[in-house]
């Protein structure tokens, strides 16, 4: 009987955070600071919208490219935020969350054999979105003495004839890495020296502290070249109705548009219409949301700093990247350890891609009750490995 499998699936690996999860969902008492979800309840009008499309029959499916109401919100919201215009008939598509997007675009520009370079540690779908298009991943280990920005210097090591598209992930899942507009520029220009598409996933860029985010597809030149990727499960909390969007060049979401008629149809219609409430009416709710991410990111890092724990300080999404590499254990060994001595489950660094070997991941989506149990267990399980040296 002939194998019924695709090799090119078959070898890619399952994700490393819900491989350890699964492990930890098994086990009692644990505090988890692994799942990168807000732990806010959806904004209330949001809700309410969404109630109150269901009362009304409002159920059936929208346009393939989602409702033109929500994509005119949606460039008027990207207007105010990055600066940037885009037609929401020719520019604007509505995606299953962010990661549908990621996915199309992908299967939508790449030939085989063509190269995506990806800096890492980052989201982990962009490789095996790359491979399942049949592009080549080329990875950019980002550096920790760089604060996990990517420089020009990175790009030229990697670039090849066959390099075709950039993935942008910033800010970043899981340094929390921004990059500044002075960062940016000199990227923007390689860019388009080498002729380069960019697929930019900015999913948290309204979870940026101290400084304003700033889009690549603002720069001169850029938009043409970029395909922007938002959505409302990070910043709305709206992790559950899965929905997001992307903006870009008419050319390539006309394509994007097409392949996701045949696989999705449309976004879910009830969380369409919510969303339009949430671009309208609940820019508050997002400032209360991104106050109190502050507020835990500044205690975490006053504890790190305490603890002596190695970290650089994020200025984005919701995740600290604490350096353990010198307990002299993997990455896996200590967030393994640390799980069944403490109870307290974090993600291994190598889960985002080999270079976030020597690091964790630690989301703050979680109340400061549970992160202070939480820090407080790892304090005293670091205490412990400092004493066994």
């Amino acid at each position: 009987m002939r194998d019924p499998l695709a090799k090119k699936i078959v070898e890619i690996e399952p994700s490393g955070i819900r491989k350890f999860f699964d492990v930890a969902s098994e086990m009692e008492d644990v505090i988890s600071l692994g799942v990168g979800e807000p732990d806010f309840d959806t904004p209330w009008r949001i809700r309410e919208e969404g109630i109150f499309t269901l009362e009304k029959g409002r159920t059936f499916y929208t346009s393939n490219a989602g409702l033109k109401e929500l994509r005119q919100e949606i460039c008027n919201y990207l207007k105010r935020t990055i600066g940037v215009s885009y037609d929401p008939i020719r520019e604007t598509l509505i995606t299953v969350g962010g990661s549908e997007a990621i996915d199309v675009g992908l299967r939508c520009m790449l030939d085989p054999g063509d190269e995506v370079l990806i800096p890492q540690p980052s989201y982990v779908a962009y490789e095996p979105c790359t491979i399942m298009a049949d592009g080549k991943p080329v990875i950019i280990p980002l550096q920790y003495k760089n604060e996990f920005k990517l420089t020009v210097e990175d790009l030229e090591a990697y670039i090849s004839p066959k390099t075709k598209v950039l993935i942008m992930p910033f800010p970043n899942n899981p340094t929390g890495s921004i990059m500044t507009k002075e960062d940016l520029e000199p990227i923007a220009d390689f860019v388009q020296k080498h002729d380069l598409y960019v697929i930019s996933d900015e999913i948290y860029a309204e979870l940026t502290y101290r400084t304003k985010h700033v889009s690549i597809s603002s720069f001169p030149g850029m938009k043409e070249r970029t395909i922007v990727i938002n959505g409302f499960s990070k910043a709305f909390a709206m992790t559950g109705w899965r929905l997001g969007y992307c903006c870009g060049p008419a050319k390539i979401i006309a394509q994007m548009t097409k392949l996701h008629q045949y696989a999705i149809m449309c976004a879910p219609t009830n969380s369409q219409y919510a969303a339009i409430e949430g671009l309208r009416n609940c820019e508050e709710d997002v400032k209360e949301m991104r106050k109190a991410y502050d507020q835990r990111r500044h205690f975490l890092m006053h504890e790190f700093q305490r603890m002596g724990l190695e970290c650089f300080e994020p200025f984005g999404a919701f995740y600290v990247f604490p350096s353990i590499k010198e307990f002299g254990l993997t990455s896996e060994e200590f967030a393994n350890r640390l799980l069944r001595e403490e109870k307290v489950a974090i993600v291994p660094g190598t889960a985002f891609g080999a270079c976030g070997e020597g690091f964790l991941r630690i989301s703050y989506a979680y109340s400061l009750e549970d992160l202070k149990e939480a820090l407080s267990r790892v304090e005293r399980f670091i205490t412990r490995l400092r004493n066994e040296r």
